[in-house]
């Protein structure tokens, strides 16, 4: 699995490590059952502290696209290449609004008229 981290994004470290990782899921560098590499591993990989990557995988863990096994590490959980996808969606999206000047309110009431 191939990690990089765009020194020019202004997001905090987790919050890149756990999109790098959910889009090398999302992109099928990492299937459903797979077990990721180790978080010093993945911290030496990037560059960044391990309790950094600690936090972007505990993020995913909650979003429901990894899965912590003890004895077994991180593995990505069924379903989650869909999930990742939905979620990396959804953060563009959040992005691109508030590039245009729209607040999360406002994106909130567009999505609820379109239904």
């Amino acid at each position: 699995m191939l990690l990089r981290l765009d020194t020019n994004d202004s997001r905090p470290l987790h919050e890149q490590v756990a999109g790098a990782i959910r889009r090398a899921i999302a992109e099928g560098e990492c299937a459903p059952g797979d077990r990721l590499p180790p978080a010093r591993d993945l911290s030496r990989a990037l560059g960044v502290n391990a309790n950094t990557v600690l936090r972007g995988l505990r993020a995913l863990r909650d979003e429901g696209v990894l899965e912590f096994r003890r004895g077994r590490g991180v593995t990505v959980a069924e379903a989650a290449d869909r999930r990742a996808q939905l979620t990396e969606r959804a953060r563009q999206l959040v992005a691109d609004a508030a590039r245009l000047g729209y607040g999360r309110s406002d994106l909130i009431e567009m999505i609820r008229g379109l239904s």
